[in-house]
This record gives C-alpha cells, structure tokens and sequence, in this order.
C-alpha cells in the first residue's frame, strides 16, 4: 500500500534510519510552534514575545513566516508553500535548513507528537 501522509493508517513505523532517505513527508504537513520556537528560530525576540503576542503574530504573518496565530493556545501555524512544503525545507535537497533550530513539534515528530504517534509519513527519494 501506498504512503498518504493525509492518511495515518498507511504510515509505516518510525525508524530513525528513514530519515536520511526519505523525501521528507512530515515537513510537508502543518506545523504549530510555540513562541519559544520563533525565538529559537531567531525569526522572533524575547522582547517581542513578552511586549505583545498579537503585534509578534501580525509582524510574522506580513512577512510571511505565519499563516496564522490561534490566542486560545497560543499556537502559530507556520507559513506553508505552495506545494505544501514547510516554509523552512530545501525543495532541491529535502532537508531542513534549519535543522539546528527546529521547532519543539519537528523534534518530537513522529516519537511523541502527531496523528499516529511511533508511526510517520516515510516515501523513499
């Protein structure tokens, strides 16, 4: 059976060893940050985030780094491209070019965050 990274029942069982050959599947499905995680990202300041959340989401937003920001649980929704890839992915290599700085949810993908936990999106390059 094919790998639908929108279909959790055909993912296959997470081994570490498939990422350094996979296309990088997971960095193709929506990802929610935390402000800790723009900091890190260094796309946002300590300041910034302790001043004013929604002035922080708005700044982001315009210059494209958010699609959104949800104040209930105090999530941002990373921006997206067009084909679905994260706003931080090489589309030439499939690696992450932030991989240092990545987000709390990419690093505890698929282990202890996602649709199917223990289980991830893997297709071979």
């Amino acid at each position: 059976m094919k790998v639908d990274k929108d279909r959790p029942s055909t993912w296959k069982k997470y081994d570490a060893l498939n990422c350094t050959r996979c296309r990088a599947n997971c960095c193709s499905m929506p990802v929610e940050v935390k402000a800790a995680d723009l900091v890190r990202l260094q796309i946002a300041t300590n300041d910034e985030v302790e001043n004013s959340i929604k002035k922080l989401a708005k700044k982001l937003k315009k210059e494209g780094y958010i699609s959104s920001y949800r104040e209930g649980t105090e999530f941002f929704m990373l921006t997206q491209k067009t084909n679905s890839d994260c706003y931080f992915l090489n589309s030439q290599t499939r690696l992450c070019t932030v991989y240092e700085k990545r987000p709390e949810t990419c690093r505890q993908f698929p282990s202890q965050v996602g649709t199917r936990i223990g289980f991830c999106p893997v297709e071979y390059k």
